[in-house]
């Protein structure tokens, strides 16, 4: 019986595979190998795609007379920097010894290209190959992984999606670059007053220069707009609150041309008069022309996905998205969380059936030790797969960025950031064992002279997830608001809420005064590092073609794997500046 040869898509992974394996391992020059196996691995990609002067040595001059280049067959060469490495997997993956092969390289479209172009370069035949795919690196996932591997042919539809990608960014930034180069580099030197520049053109990384630049015209074209609030005090029992202005059918000011929107004024002049009219005398009387209680819930959020993550740790952390990404490639490196590359924010059915695993583990973290206990002891994981946390539907190659429950002894060697950015992942895993926060909201409306005035009140009746969601880390004034999402709401402390639970319809409260505020329109705000990651996810939404956008509903640009990449490379270039 022959043996089975393991590759992996870095020497780090091929080292759990290794202890995975439980084997009597010799380490050699490039691999690992035992009586049974044999452990091997990339350095990332080994082959790439020649350039045109390999297919004719004219071609290294740029030409409007050799464009465009479309080569009828691609050619592909050996990275010269790690030549050394693929003659030694080219060695172990034709052994006469060997009889099957284990694909274990990055579950995704990339890992999958990365092993074809070997397998491709260094002519394997007459072996057996299977693929592994895994959404972590535990000895379990491994173990698993490798029992259900599947044949490799069952993956060549993900392995054309890979060279179809490849070969037409190679073909667009190629012919693009060089005939843009052509037209307009010249004209660019004498502005920039260089020596020569190249205009780099790129499938995703113009259209997301091109989204940047959108919206840097919309912010230098728009013109800023004053507009004036009215705003009074009003005192109920020993409280008092502000209410604002705004227009109804009765209002002396409907449908003139004064009006900024439905709440304000274009002119401080017409402000100043309503105060006026409202102020004879002071202090006015209003009367409560409605008040509205109800309870509203605020859901946990869905997982993290990568590009969520990014934006998050842009937030909390202000790094990039590609230090976020090289920060959570670690936890999972690390066995402390679930595969990174991944657009789901859902978990999976199989994963939902074993989930308790992950949670009881979580038991030995101590920020969270007491709602890892909690949930175990109450069961609180049952039935998850019945709720909007689980929908194979919206999963394509892994499910959401989760913790596995595992691995915490490595935490000591993580940096403050990578260690605050487990523990936010930890928490939003969690969290969704938890029921949804209530919130009780009162609206008022009140007259005076025929105008009305609204204020609104929004307050936290429980908790629910809220709790869990709490950062250790996180500033005072962002404890109540976890996520980050902002509200226009009156805070009222005790006193206030027990006068409004008192009132009533047509109550007469005493409106002490009448204030004017000025504001001004804002521009749209510019990209920062994270919100760009999530415009490029989501952006099928700025398509301006009603049919089109419906067919691509939900699609972005650029992939989970690529997009901090992309945007790394446009800083790099020059084209974009990333200001912290």
């Amino acid at each position: 019986m022959g043996k089975s040869v393991f590759i992996a898509e870095k020497p780090s992974v091929a080292q759990e595979f290794g202890k995975a394996l439980h084997e009597n391992f010799t380490r050699r020059d490039g691999f690992l190998e035992s009586d049974n196996y044999i452990v091997t691995w990339c350095v990332g990609h080994l082959v790439t795609m020649s350039y045109p002067e390999k297919y004719d040595e004219k071609l290294k001059r740029w030409s409007f007379d050799t464009l465009p280049f479309l080569p009828e067959k691609f050619l592909y060469e050996v990275i010269p920097s790690v030549e050394k490495q693929f003659n030694i997997v080219k060695g172990v993956l034709n052994r006469e010894d060997v009889e099957t092969i284990y694909v274990c390289t990055d579950s995704g479209r990339e890992g999958e290209y990365i092993y074809r172009l070997v397998e491709q370069m260094a002519g394997v035949h007459d072996k057996k190959e299977k693929r592994v795919w895994i959404d972590s690196q535990t000895e379990e996932e491994i173990l698993k992984g490798i029992r259900t591997a599947k044949d490799l042919s069952e993956y060549n539809n993900l392995s054309d999606a890979a060279y179809l990608r490849a070969k037409e960014d190679y073909l667009m930034g190629i012919n693009f670059s060089r005939v843009l180069t052509l037209k307009y580099g010249r004209n660019i030197s004498n502005y920039l007053k260089t020596d020569r520049t190249v205009v780099s053109v790129g499938r995703v990384m113009t259209c997301v220069l091109g989204m940047i630049v959108r919206r840097e015209r919309e912010i230098r074209a728009f013109v800023k707009t004053p507009f004036f609030r009215v705003i009074t005090k009003a005192q109920i029992a020993e409280s008092s609150f502000e209410a604002e202005w705004r227009v109804t059918e009765k209002s002396r000011y409907y449908q003139t041309p004064y009006l900024y929107k439905e709440n304000g004024f274009k002119e401080r002049k017409y402000a100043e008069e309503l105060a006026a009219i409202l102020s004879e005398p002071l202090p006015a009387e209003g009367t409560v022309e409605s008040i509205e209680r109800k309870k509203e819930t605020k859901n946990p959020p869905l997982l993290y996905n990568l590009a969520e993550i990014q934006n998050e740790c842009s937030k909390l952390f202000k790094i990039s998205p590609d230090q976020t990404l090289n920060i959570i490639q670690e936890l999972y490196e690390k066995k402390l969380v679930t595969y990174p590359r991944t657009d789901a924010r859902v978990l999976s059915s199989a994963v939902c059936k074993e989930i308790s695993k992950n949670i009881s583990g979580l038991i030995n973290y101590e920020p969270v030790k007491a709602f890892a206990q909690d949930i175990i002891s109450g069961e609180k994981f049952k039935n998850i797969e019945k709720t909007r946390y689980c929908d194979d539907k919206k999963i394509t190659d892994h499910y959401a960025i989760i913790p596995t429950g595992q691995g915490l002894g490595a935490l000591k060697s993580l940096s403050q950031t990578a260690a605050r950015t487990y523990e936010i992942i930890v928490r939003r895993f969690l969290s969704i064992f938890y029921p949804a926060a209530v919130y009780s909201r009162v609206s008022l409306a009140l007259e005076c002279k025929n105008e009305r005035f609204n204020a609104s009140f929004k307050v936290l009746v429980d908790e629910g997830y809220l709790k869990v969601a709490k950062n250790s880390f996180a500033k005072a004034s962002k404890q109540d608001d976890p996520d980050g999402n902002g509200t226009d709401d009156g805070k009222a402390d005790a006193a206030l809420l027990e006068a409004l639970k008192k009132c009533r319809k047509n109550d007469k409260l005493s409106l002490v005064g009448f204030d004017i505020k000025e504001g001004e329109t804002s521009p749209p705000k510019r990209y920062n590092s994270g919100s760009i990651i999530l415009a490029m996810e989501n952006a099928g939404q700025l398509i301006e073609d009603e049919e089109l956008r419906a067919q691509i509903k939900g699609s972005g640009i650029g992939t989970s794997a690529t997009r901090a990449e992309i945007l790394k490379k446009l800083n790099n270039i020059g084209y974009i500046s990333t200001n912290k």
